[in-house]
This record gives C-alpha cells, structure tokens and sequence, in this order.
C-alpha cells in the first residue's frame, strides 16, 4: 500500500501537467489566430482543475500506471471553434500542432529536471525528482506520439485534415465521432500478451526518448 501511494505521489503531477498544459496550449493558439471559445469558456489556464476529466485524466492514468499498459490519458477537450479561425483550414494545423508541441517542450525540461537531480545525488529531493521526471518524460513522449497519429479526433487527425485536399479531408473528418472508441480498442484489445496499441506507439516513444537522452 506505502508503495502504491508513493507511485500516485510521484506520478500525480507529471501526468496533471502533461494532460492539461497540452490543452491550454490548443486553446492559446486558438485564440491567438481568432477562435475566443476556449478563451471565454476560461480554458486557457495553468489551473488542473479546469481541465481535469474524472476518467480520462485520473482514472485510465492509474489503471496504466499500476497494470503495465500503455501510459496514456486525456483532459476535458479545450472547446475549439474552427469556423471562428481567421483561415479555418489552415489555422487548424497550428492550433492542432500546439498540444504535441507542449509535451514536447515538457518532456525535454522534465530529462533537465532529471539531469540536475543525477548530478546532486545526495540532495534529499534527488530521488523523488529522478522518478518524477521519469515519469514525466514517459507521459509526453507518449502523448506527442499518440496525438500525432492520423486518427480524429486526435491532433494528428486535425492536422491530416488541414494538409489533405478538400475531398480527402472532408472524408477523414467523417471518422471522428467513430475515432475514440477506435483508439480505447486498441488500447484495451491485447494481441500476443499486450495491446495493440503499444505493438506500434512504444516503439516510436523508445525513439523519441533516446532523441532526448542524446540531447543531454
């Protein structure tokens, strides 16, 4: 039990910020080229709490952490209004880059946390903040992979819709009341002792972290 909610302790705030600065970043961007509904709605915010979705951000998170899965949740979606854009199609791109953007930006200050943390070693809050921003790594790189794949309603999705032509994009935009429930399945549908999901996102997390470990 001590270890269990030494683990939430740890995780609880890499995972908070992770999932939450990546939707602020969508609705600062949003506004930012014209769209104030996330502005208005009060989403543009440091504050967890605006953000926090009770299954997504809290539960699926932990039930990853402890089990072994895949590491993944999401936020309340920041509300966006693509119409309100100054250029609609193409204004889609940024806004949908700038959640990936964050967890990326997040998982290289989290390796620096870590790397100050391995050169004092004998600080009291060393070996919490090496498990912090372990965790806090892991949780980006696999947020920046898993929001960049084509699927809506993921970022990547939005961004395959602003770069294909009109037709194609108008077609892949018709999967994204379907796309949820698709990316749960394969995360939750075990294929050879583990899920389907994590056959191919690992693999791409494992790049990304070796990219960020040559950085420092």
């Amino acid at each position: 039990m001590d270890h269990l909610i030494q683990t939430i302790a740890i995780a609880a705030i890499p995972i908070l910020f992770a999932i939450t600065l990546h939707e602020a970043a969508h609705g600062y961007v949003a506004r930012h080229f014209g769209d104030m509904t996330a502005y208005q709605a009060g989403r543009i915010t440091l504050n967890p709490l605006r953000h926090i979705d009770p299954v997504g951000t809290v539960l699926l998170p932990l039930l990853t952490l402890l089990l072994g899965g895949v590491l993944f949740g999401w936020a309340k979606p920041v509300p966006v209004n693509f119409s309100a854009l100054r250029r609609p199609k193409k204004d889609m791109l940024w806004v949908a880059l700038a959640g990936p953007a964050s967890n990326l930006a997040m998982a290289l200050l989290w390796a620096l946390i870590m790397k100050l943390a391995l050169m004092n070693p004998s600080n009291y809050f060393a070996e919490p903040l090496v498990g912090m921003a372990d965790i806090g790594v892991t949780i980006n790189a696999v947020l920046l992979i898993l929001n960049l794949l084509p699927l809506p309603p993921l970022d990547g999705g939005r961004i395959a819709v602003s770069l294909l032509p009109h037709r194609q994009a108008y077609k892949l935009a018709q999967i994204e009341p379907y796309g949820m429930i698709f990316l749960i399945l394969l995360a939750v549908v075990p294929v050879g002792g583990r899920p389907i999901l994590s056959w191919f996102l690992m693999p791409l997390v494992g790049v990304v972290i070796r990219m960020i470990e040559w950085i420092y």
